[in-house]
């Protein structure tokens, strides 16, 4: 046994005095550092001592950081990996380093970078990625650095920044995110705001400008006007609108996402049926109900026909469809989102109501428009719907028809016959 011991310690000692052939290994004020700086490599070499603190990269050929590329050297402070030709930071390839306190990365052509790998890096006070090729920051991506001093993301291809992404950032001192095509619309107006108020310093700020729209191209931040900038909002109304209405089989289920907001918010549908979940982004047909050429759908006409003008119509309707349609509005500033539950009830249970009986005879006539409790009742084989537009707050009291014999609300496809409905409206 004690020979094994013995044993260990020598395989500890050698490790401590190992390096690789193409570098310099040694101790300097206290440090061990690693020299492996313009040796012209095409990936990290192994064999490093795992005491190391210090690791210069910096002025090779690495065209990116594998996962587990410092696994041997988890007692690294610093890491230099600057003038390379890194495109790609995989997961894991810096998460191991959790002592790690500078890390440059700068002058590479960095476009896909690990962010979650920077959860784990809480002791970093120093990180340089200007020079790259990065497009995108997500909101979390600096969550767990609260040491963080100096961060510099100039001369990127940055376009936009999230909403409160250097929030997170409690200690920083030092902020450089000039030379990045900003696109100037709602969505970075929080930056120019935050700027003018922080106490971080942002040098360059007449080079921190606009790419786009045209009209604004070159303008500083600092000095961008007002803009006409509002969070969505949305309002569902659906189609027919009485609960216990007996109708026809053939119904064609038609909901309608009335959807306010600036920049102009997309509309996705999310629709929760017994089979599973659909999610489509609108519009996926044409005017023509037929599916869009980049829309994947099993036929030429999708089950769930989303129109650009907020409308979404169900062919059919039967208890396969049963169950909560949800509309989800969204843009820069944010989202808002409105839904209906359907439930279907067999046709025969407790016989056709009054009401029902009043729908059918009126549609039977064929008299055009009518009303039916105050509500719009458009008649004929095409349009025998119902319409009621909900209050935004979503209380079922407040809810209020609108329209007039003859006049069918703007943009809201009508389609339908029959099929027994009962609709519950949550609003959210």
């Amino acid at each position: 046994m004690q020979e094994l011991h013995l044993l260990w310690w020598a395989v500890l000692l050698g490790l401590a005095q190992a390096c690789p052939e193409p570098c310099d290994c040694g101790e300097k004020y206290g440090f061990q550092i690693a020299d492996c700086a313009y040796r012209d490599l095409e990936a990290v070499p192994p064999g490093f001592p795992a005491n190391v603190t210090t690791l210069s990269l910096s002025a090779n050929r690495l065209p990116g950081l594998p996962e587990g590329a410092f696994r041997e050297v988890p007692l690294l402070q610093s890491l230099w990996l600057a003038h390379n030709e890194i495109r790609t930071v995989a997961a894991g390839a810096l998460a191991s380093l959790s002592h790690l306190k500078s890390l440059d990365l700068s002058h590479n052509l960095i476009s896909d970078f690990a962010w979650s790998d920077l959860h784990n890096l809480s002791a970093l006070q120093l990180l340089k990625m200007d020079s790259n090729e990065l497009t995108f920051i997500p909101r979390d991506a600096f969550r767990s650095l609260r040491a963080l001093r100096s961060l510099q993301l100039n001369h990127n291809r940055l376009h936009t920044l999230a909403e409160g992404t250097f929030a997170p950032l409690t200690a920083l001192s030092h902020l450089q995110i000039n030379d990045n095509p900003f696109d100037c619309t709602c969505g970075i107006m929080w930056l120019k705001t935050w700027a003018l108020a922080t106490a971080v310093s942002i040098p360059e700020q007449d080079n921190i400008a606009c790419t786009s729209p045209h009209v604004l191209k070159g303008t500083p931040l600092s000095r961008l006007p007002p803009l006409p900038c509002s969070a969505p909002s949305v309002q569902l109304s659906y189609q027919p609108s009485q609960d216990g209405a007996e109708l026809r089989p053939g119904f064609v289920l038609a909901l309608h996402c009335d959807v306010d907001g600036q920049p102009a918010p997309q509309l996705h549908w999310h629709i929760q049926i017994p089979s599973g979940i659909v999610e489509i982004t609108s519009p996926n047909v044409g005017t023509d109900g037929r599916a869009l050429p980049s829309t994947p759908a099993a036929s030429s006409q999708p089950r769930f026909q989303a129109f650009a003008n907020g409308s979404l119509l169900i062919p059919d309707f039967g208890k396969l469809e049963e169950g909560t349609y949800s509309c989800l509005a969204t843009n820069e500033l944010g989202s808002a989102e409105s839904s209906v539950d359907v439930a279907l009830a067999t046709p025969g249970e407790g016989g056709e109501d009054t009401l029902g009986r009043r729908f059918h005879g009126k549609a039977v006539e064929g008299k055009g428009c009518y009303t039916v409790d105050n509500e719009v009742q458009p008649s004929g084989p095409e349009d025998n719907v119902v319409i009621i537009y909900l209050s935004r707050a979503g209380n079922p009291e407040a809810a209020v028809a609108e329209g007039v014999p003859g006049q069918l609300p703007p943009g809201l496809l009508l389609l339908g016959q029959s099929l027994l409905l009962l609709l519950f409206l949550t609003s959210f």
